[in-house]
């Protein structure tokens, strides 16, 4: 597990079949009510660890969803949009190419939100998934393949959205190839509850940067 041994981790889903602006609209009507069942287990923090639903309105998205889940829960929440944008500026990150796993038209409130939030995209590159349930049977090798495409040698780190993928394991070797910070959806969603939960452990993979929360 990447998470420290003390650490438990309880998970709720929100429908989300496939990778679309309509899909993604959708999925987020059930927020309160999955917010509400992770409340019930006495959970201290809730993360809602998808990329393209937690940015899909924009710059200041993120903040609303994060505080309908508060409201529904009681439980201090955050989204992976955030975290992604929280663990560049740590990082000191200015410039950044995107390696995402599903389609062109999903692309861009990405960027958008990226730019929005300070950052310059120097490159942006898709797989073009749409089917969530197909995503989730690719091997890490897709996310290894793409994260060297979409890698520019102005970038100063490598963002690698969507969840329902194998990109955790690639981290490492990308970045020791790249010569560079990798932050994919699954570990900086982690790494983002854990700052929550105001600990100071770490998880792997991450940036030797981001071991300090």
């Amino acid at each position: 597990s990447a998470l420290p041994p003390t650490v438990s981790l309880h998970t709720g889903r929100v429908a989300y079949r496939n990778i679309t602006p309509e899909e993604q609209d959708r999925c987020v009507l059930e927020l309160e009510s999955e917010s509400r069942k992770l409340a019930d287990a006495e959970v201290d923090v809730i993360v809602f660890a998808a990329t393209a639903p937690t940015l899909a309105k924009g710059k200041g998205y993120d903040r609303e969803l994060i505080k309908r889940m508060e409201d529904a829960s009681g439980r201090p929440a955050t989204t992976a949009a955030t975290a992604f944008v929280d663990a560049l500026r740590l990082l000191g990150a200015k410039r950044v190419a995107i390696g995402a796993p599903w389609s062109k038209t999903m692309d861009k409130p990405m960027v958008e939100f990226m730019e929005a939030s300070g950052f310059k995209v120097v490159h942006s590159e898709v797989v073009g998934f749409v089917a969530s349930i197909d995503l989730g049977r690719v091997g890490p090798e897709t996310a290894y393949e793409l994260g060297r495409r979409a890698d520019r040698p102005d970038a100063d780190a490598i963002v690698m959205p969507g969840g329902n993928w194998a990109s955790m394991p690639i981290v490492e070797q990308l970045e020791n190839e790249l010569g560079k910070p990798v932050l994919v959806n699954n570990a900086v969603s982690l790494w983002a509850g854990l700052r929550l939960l105001k600990r100071n452990d770490s998880i792997c993979p991450l940036p030797r940067k981001l071991f300090v929360l």
